[in-house]
């Protein structure tokens, strides 16, 4: 059985494993894939906040109703129902469509579907997704957390508003700038597509407005009146927020909660992956190892996959040559040790992480001048041959690319995706799913008279089809095949049920945490665009 044989595996690993001990727990260092676990020390350890506050890591939850929560358990049992499974799956879906007005969508966008699954505990991924109200286009984001989640949550947070200020005209940013002066409403910046478990530091909020405040009086003082390209405002964007979160930490604080969020953020890290949709015109920035695809249907029929990002880590001949040309010579050997940056992170661009940004001398005295970090779960680990920082940027690479009739769909999500499936086969899986939502559009031309046979004949034809048992939520179902697929590419239920009832201090051993965001075009606005444009 797939099930005994899975879970007897998983056991025996978990026996076999070697477990440090110290002031924080190490998880296993006898792991079968090392390269699923980004930070080679990750400590876990209960944060404690003041009553009252909010934590950092209660921002999303997964029902866990199902899961183990230690190997230590007598009797563990890695059987559910499909029901159980699918109630499991289906816990972080989102998903929203493109308004038609007038029968008349000018959006390329025509809908996106969204959903997440946790590993850790809790789930250091994130997701954003927006309508920029002041400027045109949509924009979708992925973030991946590591050493804990708050620096995601806070990326995922702010990250967008930065685009989006960096892309308004001067009139606007001054028209904002007089509310905020004369105390009045801030003409709303953005429009929030998020699941009803999504939350934000509501405690620091008035923070994170200050300080995006102070950049566009920044982009006011610099007195241009074309401003940015996208990809410039992108850019720019990027590099802004990652150096507040850095200054955010080094301000004096009163607030003791404020004070140790800043801390959490910037001790921890995030990689990112933004895409910005504007007619036909598709921008993606990318930050570390998310991945962003499309879907492209060639006229023959066939479908291709088109890459609009590289994985920023250790595996990238471009980002060795970029960390080489920016150290000396005498340290080329040591940037990257088993594959990752200074032998500790995997990937080579990410937001935080000021461990490996800032000189040794900030980190103590930042450290020495905060109370019971201990307890935030934050430890000053200088990496040996640490002679010339900053090691680490949040500086992204911006693909651009002209949307065509013949691109369906994009796929962003974290690598916890691309760790177990590879493009070629995501695509191929959108694509299946896609023809079979299209089969599931009611008829618009009936026989004549519509009877109650003919009606019937229908139903039989669409329950042949198999339409019943698929997630109609299409990141639901590239997640059920990442983590049950079998040898044969098919879904295993007996597989799905053991990798989802893996205790929590295991699963990290053999899945991530794996963020989906699918966004389809219409095809008929791209196409329009063309035709009015020759």
């Amino acid at each position: 059985m797939m099930s005994r044989t899975v879970s007897s595996w998983i056991l025996s690993s978990a026996r076999n494993s070697i477990v440090l001990q110290g002031k924080g727990r190490l998880y296993s260092i006898c792991i079968p894939n090392r390269n699923k676990i980004k930070w080679k020390l990750v400590f876990s350890k209960t944060h404690l906040y003041p009553a009252g506050s909010c934590s950092l890591d209660n921002t999303f939850s997964l029902k866990k109703a199902f899961r183990h929560t230690s190997t230590e358990e007598e009797h563990l049992s890695f059987q559910l129902s499909p029901s159980q499974i699918n109630d499991i799956l289906r816990g972080g879906e989102l998903s929203h469509k493109i308004l038609d007005l007038n029968g008349k969508n000018a959006n390329s966008v025509l809908r996106f579907e969204s959903n997440q699954l946790a590993s850790n505990t809790p789930i250091e991924d994130r997701r954003s997704a927006a309508t920029c109200l002041q400027t045109k286009g949509m924009m979708f984001g992925v973030f991946d957390g590591h050493a804990g989640s708050a620096c995601a949550q806070a990326v995922s947070e702010r990250l967008l508003h930065y685009i989006a200020v960096s892309l308004m005209s001067r009139q606007t940013l001054e028209e904002i700038e007089l509310a905020v002066e004369c105390m009045k409403p801030v003409l709303p910046i953005l429009q929030w597509h998020k699941h009803p478990n999504d939350v934000e530091y509501r405690e620091i909020t008035s923070q994170y407005f200050e300080n995006l405040r102070v950049y566009w009086q920044h982009l006011l003082d610099l007195d241009t009146e074309l401003g940015f390209s996208l990809e410039e405002a992108m850019i720019c964007a990027f590099k802004r927020l990652d150096s507040d979160i850095s200054l955010e930490v080094q301000a004096p604080q009163e607030n003791e909660l404020m004070r140790n969020i800043a801390l959490q953020v910037a001790f921890s890290g995030a990689t990112a992956c933004v895409a910005h949709i504007n007619g036909v015109h598709l921008n993606v920035a990318n930050t570390g190892d998310c991945r962003a695809i499309l879907g492209v249907h060639e006229e023959d029929g066939t479908w291709s996959t088109l890459p609009l990002t590289r994985d920023h880590n250790a595996f990238d001949e471009f980002e060795i040559r970029r960390l080489k040309r920016e150290h000396p010579r005498s340290e080329e050997k040591t940037l990257f040790v088993n594959d990752r940056l200074l032998g500790i992170l995997m990937p080579s661009r990410a937001f935080g992480d000021v461990q490996l940004k800032w000189s040794k001398e900030l980190q103590h005295s930042v450290l020495e001048n905060s109370c019971d970090v201990e307890a935030l779960n934050i430890y000053q680990y200088v990496p040996p041959n640490y002679h010339t920082p900053p090691y680490l940027t949040a500086e992204p690479e911006v693909t651009y690319h002209k949307l065509r009739s013949k691109d369906k769909f994009l796929v962003i999500a974290s690598d916890g995706l691309w760790e177990m499936l590879s493009n070629e086969k995501v695509v191929q899986l959108v694509a299946g799913h896609l023809t079979e939502f299209n089969m599931q559009k009611p008829q618009l031309a009936f026989e004549k008279p519509v009877n109650l046979g003919y009606m019937h004949s229908l139903l039989l034809q669409r329950k042949n089809r198999g339409i019943a048992s698929l997630d109609q939520n299409i990141a639901t179902h590239l997640i059920r095949h990442a983590i049950g697929s079998n040898e044969y590419g098919e879904v295993d239920q007996e597989k799905l049920a053991a990798m989802l009832t893996l205790p929590e201090d295991l699963a990290r051993m053999y899945r991530d945490d794996i963020t989906v965001t699918v966004v389809y075009f219409n095809s008929e606005t791209i196409e329009n665009y063309y035709r009015n444009n020759e």
